[in-house]
């Protein structure tokens, strides 16, 4: 594996429904009796050319319905958490989906309880510190994501913050306000996709109205450049996946990806993986992908590392000793 891809780091955008791999999806389908409308781990992986968000959150949803069981989310959170590891992962701050698995008659428990039992052993196992974010899905509306907030409040769920995923047009992040300010009085940090299919105003109603911390996305950002100027005077750190902004053709090729002009107007761009089942590679593939795509040299990858230890919901020693790592990494 390469250097750019081993580099310390911090991953602060990864859904960890999708790191559930092919072959990990017809495991856990056989031994919790889910039939599946895929013939086989080649057919399923055929259906990884996705149009848009939309083409993909179909076959995501599909595939998680083999989630049934505690050890089921232990499973697929150990399994990420190693391979983030070997990837110079030094802190996961990781997403889940409640409600996706709600529906689904999972209870929140048997979800919350089967993440937390593998993170919690993150440290001693991986040498890895961790954070679980719920998100909620935006396409189900704020008083749904309400009723899930007080599941979790009720759940004693161990969770660091909240966020807002799934389809973005159409959901603006102000129909959310309420959640979000309950997050907040409650000291839970809080983030939100925007600015991925979504237009520049989404990344502004983030940070106006929600109240955010970080901009998961924000790609489109750089079409405002007033946003642009308040992103960097600021310093709000945009959680940018380049592999799944190509896979889900928000830009045409890795050679033509902003993030290059992110980093040039000194915003706090950080790289991250989304969903790297789907979308062609865990973190360190973004990693190489940026180096080797958009041109990035060792400066660059360093700086991008360090955004991400600097946009991490994490205390000051953890954060400098993490630096001090990514410094030494680099000589």
């Amino acid at each position: 594996m390469s250097g750019a891809a081993v580099i310390p780091k911090a991953e602060l955008h990864i859904h960890i429904e999708g790191t559930l791999e092919a072959e990990m999806v017809f495991d856990m389908a056989s031994r919790n009796r889910v039939s599946l409308p895929f013939a086989d781990v080649e057919d399923l992986r055929a259906r990884y050319a996705f149009s848009d968000l939309g083409s993909f959150l179909e076959l995501y949803y599909s595939c998680m319905a083999v989630l049934r069981r505690e050890e089921d989310f232990a499973d697929l959170a150990n399994a990420y958490l190693a391979r983030a590891s070997s990837e110079g992962v030094r802190h996961a701050e990781i997403f889940f989906d409640p409600q996706a698995h709600m529906a689904r008659g999972v209870p929140l428990g048997v979800v919350v309880d089967g993440l937390s039992a593998a993170l919690g052993a993150s440290a001693s196992r991986y040498g890895m510190s961790s954070g679980l974010i719920a998100c909620f899905l935006r396409d189900l509306g704020p008083q749904a994501a309400m009723d899930t907030f007080d599941q979790l409040l009720a759940h004693s769920s161990p969770i660091i913050g909240i966020g807002l995923d799934s389809a973005e047009v159409g959901y603006p992040p102000a129909m959310f306000t309420d959640v979000y300010a309950r997050a907040r009085a409650v000291g839970l940090h809080c983030v939100a996709h925007a600015g991925e299919e979504g237009p520049p105003e989404y990344v502004r109603q983030a940070l106006d109205v929600l109240h955010v911390e970080r901009i998961d996305h924000g790609v489109r950002s750089l079409e405002d450049p007033a946003l642009v100027a308040r992103l960097v005077d600021d310093q709000i750190p945009l959680t940018v996946c380049p592999l799944s902004n190509v896979r889900l053709k928000v830009v045409g090729r890795m050679e033509d990806h902003p993030i290059a002009g992110m980093l040039d107007a000194g915003i706090a761009v950080t790289v991250n993986s989304d969903d790297p089942a789907y979308f062609g590679g865990y973190v360190g593939e973004n990693y190489s992908a940026v180096a080797d795509g958009v041109g990035f040299d060792g400066e660059s990858l360093r700086k991008l590392a360090r955004n991400s230890f600097d946009a991490a919901f994490i205390d000051h020693s953890l954060r400098q000793r993490y630096v001090d790592e990514l410094d030494g990494a680099v000589g």
